[in-house]
């Protein structure tokens, strides 16, 4: 008998759409059966997922996962109503006919189709790398921007625009290890100079007169240094510190991009941006990451502006501390939005902390059980990432406590006085008249 059994091609289809899968055929015999396979694990695999029987003129699913979501159409055509991404994959098609010979034989002829799903990405954000980072005055660092895309097949083209204009990068096969050729030097020795007194803490003309400084064959295209900036915020002292350096020439960066796939079938899409930072220039500078894809009729983006820290948000609870109270000195926030995350570092000004370690870290400081002897210490919130770092000082007001009398805490907060005396007095006579 004479039977031939074709699909039609299929474009790329978007999760959530309809999909019709037809079948044509041409015979001059008589009608058996119509069978749908799905191929899976390499061509290894054929599931049934619809069949149309021409004696009992029935049809049915063979998959529960598929089951009521396939409609036959005039007997060679299935439309998937809402498409997933584990609908993607080859599909047959086999018609059998009755062999004009004999009834007892059947002829088969199939054909094939590739459904091509696509998922639009997900997610997409900005992050920068190794954060938290500090802030170097005399040493230009490298900086890393991430942008992370995620849910997307096939994998999405990323791309980065500074100020809403595309970044032309050089791409970067493997990411940016040891020392290479684009590595930043060593501009300045850390004890050439020091600025980081505040103004407002310090005597008229005694901060930095913004002399610049000397280095020994100094690297090209540096200027002179900028001075620190220092402003007051109500209850705290806040100073600012820029680097000492500036580049004048335009930034080199590096582009790499890589994608690992996830087990739903999508792709996890990675793209690094990568320069030498230059705070003078980069600071406020608008970075976007933009994705394209074909299932987005438009691309998706993701923005960070870099921001050096200014002005912390400083609180103390209890806002009036008492002898023998735990003092907590948080910070809340900045007077703008900061990226990339801070560093925090605590220090107490002239002497170490309470606990007798140099410093802290983090935003929080806690104070447990303060004695009076801190009452007028100035404490140093020190916030910093690669674009700057900024100082705010506040200082400690310690209160009598009533429910404690007056001279009976040391500075650790250890009770003394006459209950001390008398406890030291009762020892001795005791061993006095065991000796006796």
């Amino acid at each position: 008998a004479y039977l031939t059994v074709s699909i039609e091609p299929l474009p790329p289809v978007v999760v959530g759409d309809a999909v019709t899968l037809k079948c044509n055929f041409k015979t001059d015999g008589k009608m058996r059966e119509i069978v749908w396979y799905r191929v899976t694990d390499g061509g290894t695999i054929k599931q049934k997922i619809f069949t149309f029987d021409a004696m009992f003129s029935t049809n049915f699913s063979h998959m529960e996962n598929y089951r009521k979501r396939e409609d036959l159409v005039y007997q060679s055509t299935v439309r998937l109503p809402e498409v997933r991404i584990s609908d993607n994959g080859p599909y047959e098609c086999h018609v059998g006919i009755y062999d004009r010979a004999t009834r007892e034989k059947v002829v088969l002829a199939s054909g094939n189709v590739f459904l091509n799903v696509m998922a639009p990405p997900t997610s997409i954000s900005v992050l920068a790398a190794d954060t938290p980072a500090p802030f170097s005055r005399y040493q230009a660092q490298n900086f890393t921007l991430v942008c992370v895309v995620s849910g997307g097949k096939p994998a999405p083209l990323v791309y980065f625009k500074r100020d809403g204009e595309p970044i032309e990068a050089t791409p970067l096969p493997e990411p940016p290890v040891g020392a290479g050729s684009w590595a930043p030097r060593n501009l300045l020795h850390r004890d050439l100079d020091d600025t980081k007194v505040p103004k407002s803490l310090a005597a008229e003309g005694e901060v930095g007169g913004g002399q610049p400084l000397a280095t020994a064959d100094p690297p090209r295209g540096l200027a002179a240094e900028r001075g620190p900036v220092t402003e007051t915020i109500p209850e705290t002292v806040v100073s600012r510190e820029f680097p000492r350096w500036v580049h004048v020439a335009e930034p080199i960066y590096y582009f790499r991009h890589t994608h690992a796939p996830v087990s739903d079938g999508t792709v996890e899409a990675r793209a690094t941006l990568t320069w030498t930072l230059n705070p003078q220039i980069d600071n406020e500078a608008l970075f976007s990451c933009e994705v394209k894809h074909p299932a987005l009729s438009m691309p998706m983006q993701s923005e960070v502006t870099l921001v050096a820290p200014k002005g912390p948000k400083i609180t103390m609870t209890p806002t009036r501390a008492r002898v023998g109270d735990t003092v907590r000195i948080l910070v809340q926030g900045f007077q703008n939005e900061v990226f990339p995350e801070p560093l925090f570092t605590w220090t107490r000004v002239g002497s170490r902390l309470l606990d007798g370690s140099a410093e802290h870290d983090g935003k929080e400081l806690v104070l447990e059980r303060v004695p009076a002897e801190l009452n007028g210490s100035m404490y140093r919130c020190t916030a910093q990432n690669p674009l700057g770092s900024t100082d705010t000082h506040t200082r400690l007001i310690v209160f009598e406590n009533p429910n404690i009398p007056r001279g009976t805490e040391d500075s650790n907060g250890s009770l003394t006085g006459h209950c001390g005396f008398r406890l030291v007095l009762a020892l001795t006579l005791t061993v006095i008249l065991e000796l006796t």
